[in-house]
């Protein structure tokens, strides 16, 4: 009796298992954007960073996981030009902020996802200068896009340049903690 029901877990396993694999779905990287926008005292800045790589995991329609890898020396800001464009662009790559040499990718992985149809509350492992840090977001899911809007605190992954939370009497110098990341999927 005991051969016969593993015999027929085994079919069962085999007969079923191919139609409830779950499959990741490949991110089309050209026609996904990830915008920035930090924040000092005196104003702001924007811009947009590259994906390397990155897939959605969707089981009938219900995301399940999510993996994705950023170029960090694809910073680019996009509310300057010229001189101070490049200067920005070169102070972000720099070890005050990101240090693109010595960590040229981030990296997050989704933890854990509840909801259903096309609102989900996620928990992700985010990875920056080597540091990983726990964070939550909501991610919109429709037929082919996904849409989330982060709040990331960059004093928790070792980015210290002008942070209030680091440095005193920085006055209107100070660049404020927390940046947005505005992301667009297309998969």
């Amino acid at each position: 009796m005991k051969s016969y029901l593993l015999s027929l877990f085994a079919l069962a396993s085999f007969t079923y298992g191919f139609s409830n694999t779950i499959k990741p779905v490949p991110v089309k990287l050209s026609e996904s954007k990830v915008s920035w926008k930090g924040y000092k005292v005196t104003g702001s800045h924007r811009g947009e960073i590259a994906l390397t790589f990155g897939e959605l995991v969707i089981e009938d329609g219900v995301l399940k996981g999510g993996k994705f890898l950023i170029d960090m020396a694809s910073i680019n800001c996009t509310d300057l030009s010229g001189d101070s464009k490049g200067k920005l662009e070169g102070h972000l790559k720099s070890e005050d902020f990101f240090s693109v040499e010595e960590f040229p990718e981030s990296s997050m992985v989704f933890t854990s996802i509840s909801g259903t149809g096309s609102y989900y509350d996620v928990v992700a492992d985010l990875t920056i200068k080597g540091n990983t840090k726990s964070i939550a977001f909501n991610v919109t899911l429709t037929k082919d896009k996904a849409y989330a809007r982060l709040k990331i605190d960059r004093s928790e992954f070792d980015v210290r340049y002008g942070s209030n939370s680091f440095f005193e009497n920085l006055a209107d110098r100070a660049i404020y903690d927390e940046f947005d990341l505005d992301v667009e999927l297309t998969y």
